[in-house]
């Protein structure tokens, strides 16, 4: 997809920008994250204005992933078959619908068969 390697969840992102040595590995790559992980990123509250136009910047080199109509009905689904919340359905329907491996710390993400998973310790 357009050069995308690897779709980012919320805590890998958050790893990424923190150092953490985890995502050394990712560097050199493409990254698209969902409009939900922008969401969250930016919502937090206990973010100061430095930490906020850290994320931002980091935001505006990557592509960003808006729901359409085939993220909603992969969505559905992936809420009936392995009941998780609505966020990180979004986020793995995005992952599944443009065929992008989704690279997360967050084990949940296991269960879901249709996703390609780059599941990561941080450390």
């Amino acid at each position: 997809m357009n050069g995308i390697n690897y779709i980012l969840d919320t805590n890998a992102i958050i790893y990424l920008l923190s150092g953490n040595s985890v995502m050394k590995q990712y560097l050199s790559s493409s990254f698209a994250l969902s409009v939900i992980s922008k969401l969250e990123l930016l919502s937090f509250t206990e973010i100061d204005e430095k930490e906020e136009n850290v994320i931002k910047s980091f935001i505006s080199e990557c592509t960003i992933l808006n729901i359409n109509s085939n993220i909603e009905d992969i969505t559905i689904k992936l809420r009936k078959k392995y009941k998780i919340k609505l966020p990180d359905a979004i986020i793995a329907a995005t992952s599944i619908d443009y065929n992008v491996p989704l690279i997360t710390a967050d084990r949940g993400f296991s269960k879901i068969q249709e996703l390609k998973l780059e599941l990561i310790t941080p450390l």
